[in-house]
């Protein structure tokens, strides 16, 4: 399924779709609060793949309790983050270079919309290699509001200078699904950690396996009205 007319922008979430991260990131977390003295399972943190920041605070704030130094909690997993990231941990995804040497040969405009930090999505960016590939950068830093709400992608179309119905957006989580589609721009899901449930497959132009039938989906939509 293609929607009402050709691509002229793409949007892409960073973590899980064009990093290989979530896995780090769930792992430094995990061990930051095992360092700080708390029991946090893996399927908790998980709880927060594609929230903002203050999103996951609540989140732990209200499982935890409002006693929780959650200051220290997050430096703890910047720390073990770094750690794993210098180790060699973090990678592209399959198809991340082969879709961006295409968007160049088209001369599509691309911007990314992640609900992480400008800091950690500057250096994650830069370690692999990718940092200067797009024209423009949205973070949490720069909205009020993050994924799910439209917010960060209606902001990257109108910084690249596109209306969102002619954006497609590239995104591996629910929230950031919700988020696009909220935005009234077509979305594919790559899943990297989170399997497609009901509500995501609705919202959804297609589900796809990987980053290089992104390509095809393009192509297709060239010949839509």
């Amino acid at each position: 399924m293609t929607g009402p007319g050709p691509i002229k922008g793409i949007l892409f979430d960073m973590d899980g779709v064009l990093l290989d991260s979530e896995t780090l990131s769930l792992e430094a977390f995990v061990s930051a609060a095992r360092e700080l003295g708390h029991d946090m399972p893996l399927d908790f943190a998980r709880q927060m793949i594609g929230l903002p920041g203050d999103a996951c605070a609540k989140l732990v704030t209200d499982t935890y309790g409002p006693d929780i130094d959650l200051g220290r909690l997050f430096r703890t997993q910047d720390v073990h983050m770094h750690k794993l990231v210098e180790a060699g941990g973090l990678v592209m995804k399959e198809g991340v270079v082969p879709l961006l040497d295409y968007l160049d040969a088209r001369g599509l405009p691309r911007a990314i919309a992640t609900s992480s930090g400008r800091s950690r999505t500057e250096t994650h960016l830069r370690h692999v290699g990718i940092y200067d590939r797009f024209d423009t950068i949205i973070t949490r830093d720069d909205v009020s509001r993050g994924k799910p709400d439209p917010e960060p992608y209606l902001k990257a179309a109108q910084a690249i200078g596109v209306e969102p119905a002619f954006c497609l957006a590239i995104e591996d989580s629910h929230n950031g699904a919700r988020a696009a589609h909220a935005a009234g721009i077509r979305v594919i899901v790559v899943p990297d950690l989170m399997t497609p449930n009901e509500e995501i497959i609705g919202k959804a132009h297609e589900i796809m396996d990987d980053l290089h039938q992104v390509r095809e989906f393009i192509e297709r939509a060239d010949h839509t009205t």
